[in-house]
């Protein structure tokens, strides 16, 4: 059966929304003897566990185990966490406005999400949710924490976070209707642009193509000067958001491919052929610990393609691509079903960007738990393949960098990153670095 699904990328692994409602399950390659097992054990459970079990929830379970000891993203979704997953990706939705992952048993915040109740209580990439309410989170699923945590807005919820090495302490949230707005911008002074994409959501193309219409109309006669695309602390998102947003100040070729097993995971998306909206203008793309996924992909091909410079600490590294495959009547499975690479046919997966120019947050501007956990310490993570073949990987450069990658790239370079509350104002020294940078003022790096 032909599978259509439009494909996105996040650390959270909500990576894909289906076209079609039905799964074929292909059961030639499996021993009966294997299914036989399985169906077995499930009867023992049923017939001598000292509690009555529903085979249904052992029939879950035993699924979710096996897709989850695969990598950290490929999971089993019954039908209200489907329902869940389509509610997210659609970009409204009620609750506290956090990305989560699961780290060690117990979920971590991979970023709070701009203008939301969990951002305006400066919770930080990093913390753990040991509590919500009275209730451990130590051993909970996912989906029950996510389950807890939302509510009908206006309703209160308090979340005991673990802080590095801190004590815990309580926070007292609102929920709310969570309406996403993913990108942001504004004019700084020098008639530099600066655009916050907070994640890669359904409006962040429009959204981004909008916001460089509105700062080439306020820089008027005299021109933009350069601009700053700020991706710190993004979590990622959809696909052809990122493949949207890199299209935008590309002339044509490739923004990023797809390499898997089956035909359909063989692709290349490209640029429209002058789809530059900025020509000539010089750009800066700020990224750091928990920039990841899409926000990998913009970076990763603006960078192969000379058309930016990379500034920041080391991205996350999230470079699967995970495939949501419903199965009618039985929720869906989330299957990493291949790896996306550059358009110089590097790997992200496990290793990340590597800024051309390494700029750490000043110590006090740094969230206090400490560098970030990465994919490649996440339980499962697939290790990182290498680069494609020189003939698969077709950069294709267009205006030059500007700057030159004088730092030693290991330095520094997986620090923790910046407080969410701080990114895009003026005292923000990454930003400041940035805009010094595009522009060659004194005190740009050398």
């Amino acid at each position: 059966m032909r599978k259509i699904v439009v494909r996105s990328l996040a650390v959270l692994g909500v990576v894909a929304v289906p076209v079609v409602s039905a799964l074929a399950l292909q059961r030639e390659q499996t021993a009966p003897a294997d299914l036989d097992l399985i169906g077995g054990v499930i009867q023992l459970v049923q017939r001598a566990y000292v509690h009555p079990i529903p085979s249904d929830e052992l029939t879950k379970d035993a699924l979710k185990g096996m897709l989850n000891r695969l990598d950290p993203h490929s999971d089993y979704m019954d039908e209200k966490e489907f329902k869940d997953m389509q509610t997210d990706m659609s970009g409204q939705f009620g609750g506290l406005g956090m990305q989560i992952t699961a780290q060690g048993g117990v979920p971590r915040i991979v970023s709070p999400i701009d203008g939301t109740p969990a951002a305006r209580a400066k919770l930080e990439p990093g913390d753990l949710i040991i509590k919500v309410g009275a209730a451990t989170t130590q051993g909970m699923s996912l989906r029950n924490v996510v389950d807890m945590l939302r509510g009908v807005p206006g309703t209160k919820v308090t979340i005991t976070i673990m802080r590095g090495k801190d004590e815990p302490f309580d926070v007292t949230l609102t929920r709310e209707i969570i309406k996403v707005a993913s990108v942001k911008s504004e004019m700084k002074p020098d008639g530099v642009g600066y655009i916050r994409i907070s994640q890669f959501g359904g409006d962040t193309a429009d959204g981004f193509t909008a916001a460089l219409a509105k700062l080439k109309s306020d820089a008027k006669n005299d021109g933009l000067k350069g601009l700053v695309i700020d991706l710190r602390n993004d979590p990622g998102g959809l696909l052809n958001a990122a493949v949207s947003v890199a299209g935008d100040l590309l002339d044509g070729g490739t923004v990023v491919s797809i390499r898997g097993r089956q035909a359909d995971d063989q692709r290349v998306f490209s640029a429209p052929s002058k789809g530059d909206k900025l020509p000539g203008v010089p750009i800066v793309v700020l990224i750091n610990g928990a920039s990841a996924s899409a926000s990998e992909i913009v970076a990763g091909a603006l960078q192969d393609r000379k058309r930016a410079t990379v500034m920041g600490t080391t991205s996350f590294g999230k470079g699967s691509v995970q495939t949501v495959i419903p199965i009618k009547g039985h929720g869906a499975v989330r299957l990493t079903t291949a790896l996306y690479y550059t358009p110089a046919g590097r790997s992200i997966q496990d290793e990340g960007i590597v800024p051309d120019v390494i700029e750490e947050a000043p110590k006090d501007q740094q969230i206090s738990g400490g560098p970030l956990i990465r994919e490649s310490a996440l339980h499962g993570a697939i290790a990182n393949p290498g680069k494609l073949s020189k003939s698969d990987a077709t950069p294709a450069p267009t205006t030059p960098k500007i700057g030159e990658p004088t730092d030693d790239k290991t330095k520094s370079a997986t620090s923790a990153p910046i407080k969410a509350d701080l990114i895009g104002k003026p005292e923000d020294a990454q930003l400041n670095a940035a805009l010094a940078l595009v522009l060659k003022k004194d005190g740009a790096p050398k």
